[in-house]
């Protein structure tokens, strides 16, 4: 995402605007009540701005859960920045090297192939991106290993397809990457039981999703349908039956703390999880309200203290977010990191537990 320029999101604002064609290839703006990504000029509804994200390149998009925009094909534009050009070749890259050869080109190779020093090249399509060329590489993978499966190709055909090189790989991490083995995930969950509500709150809409056993899941966003869609992505097979009566005492529980008239919400919980996720999950809910602990910390506190990447994988899969307070862990310099429901919630979230 954007975030150091010369320009300001004003000036990206204004060109969205007026559809300013000159900032094509400066810049793409993310509306999320749509799922889409655009160009600045794109003649389609100018949307509203609090609906808006700026992203520097495609793949930082595309990798926030947009979709290209099929008026103006926003991926196919030439990027102005020569480093931000290279960044989107490179995510280019790395997904058709998935799919045709099964493999993650090197960082060496991709930073030669747009002639930047490597480290420089992986601090750039880091900052771009939000994530390393290999966790970028792993997120594609299993993205593609979900939608081969959501498409009925076939486990095998599915695992090969997303680049895996034997379907042991996908079977050893299922839980980590889909939360159940592949089979079943394919078939949508088949008989899991779960119904949904949602409350609005001054952070905006809140999803809670449970079975009899307790909460699944916990979203946040602006767009009941939006969101009910991503709880179906997850479990398209599932008897998902919204029932608002079920969910009332978990919601009013998320919506209290949310307007700061109520504690943190202990939820009863039934999420799927590695013994590794559960061991950081209940750190996460072991830092104090009103404070906050750097990955480097969780991973000291677990035991594991060379896990640090790892342990924010485990905070990025969390399902039922603010039950397992996720929003509480923060890089090693302090700054606000990887947060699904967006850096201005987490930022908010922090404030209100400070204040409170």
């Amino acid at each position: 995402m954007i975030e150091e320029r010369t320009m300001t999101e004003q000036n990206f604002w204004t060109a969205v605007e007026t559809r300013d064609a000159t900032f094509d290839g400066h810049f793409v703006l993310g509306v999320k009540t749509t799922g889409i990504y655009c160009r600045p000029s794109c003649p389609a509804r100018t949307p509203k701005r609090e609906n808006v994200m700026f992203f520097d390149v495609p793949a930082a998009a595309e990798q926030a859960g947009f979709r290209p925009c099929k008026r103006c094909h926003p991926q196919r534009q030439h990027l102005a920045d020569p480093m931000m050009a290279a960044i989107e070749d490179a995510a280019r890259g790395i997904e058709r090297s998935l799919t045709e050869a099964g493999a993650v080109p090197s960082l060496s190779a991709l930073a030669e192939r747009a002639g930047f020093n490597a480290h420089h090249f992986q601090k750039a399509f880091k900052r771009a991106v939000g994530l390393s060329p290999r966790q970028y590489a792993e997120a594609r993978r299993v993205a593609l290993l979900k939608s081969g499966l959501r498409a009925e190709n076939g486990v095998a055909d599915a695992i090969y397809g997303a680049g895996y090189g034997s379907p042991s790989r996908v079977y050893e991490n299922a839980d980590r990457t889909l939360g159940m083995a592949p089979g079943v995930y394919a078939r949508g969950a088949p008989g899991v039981r779960m119904a949904y509500g949602f409350a609005a709150s001054r952070l905006g809409l809140v999803l809670a999703a449970a079975t009899e056993k307790g909460v699944s899941a916990v979203y946040l966003g602006d767009d009941p349908a939006r969101l009910a869609g991503e709880l179906r992505e997850e479990y398209p097979n599932a008897e998902l039956a919204e029932d608002g009566a079920a969910l009332s005492e978990s919601l009013a529980a998320l919506t209290a703390y949310l307007d700061s008239d109520g504690p943190h919400p202990a939820l009863p919980l039934d999420v799927r999880a590695t013994a590794f996720q559960w061991r950081v999950w209940q750190a996460l809910m072991d830092i104090p309200y009103g404070e906050t602990r750097t990955y480097a910390e969780i991973a000291e506190a677990i035991g594991k203290p060379k896990a640090v990447r790892a342990v924010g994988s485990a905070c990025g899969r969390n399902p039922v977010s603010l039950a397992i307070p996720c929003h509480r862990a923060v890089g090693s310099d302090g700054k606000l990191h990887g947060y699904r429901w967006g850096l201005e919630r987490k930022q908010a979230l922090l404030e209100m537990e400070r204040r409170d």
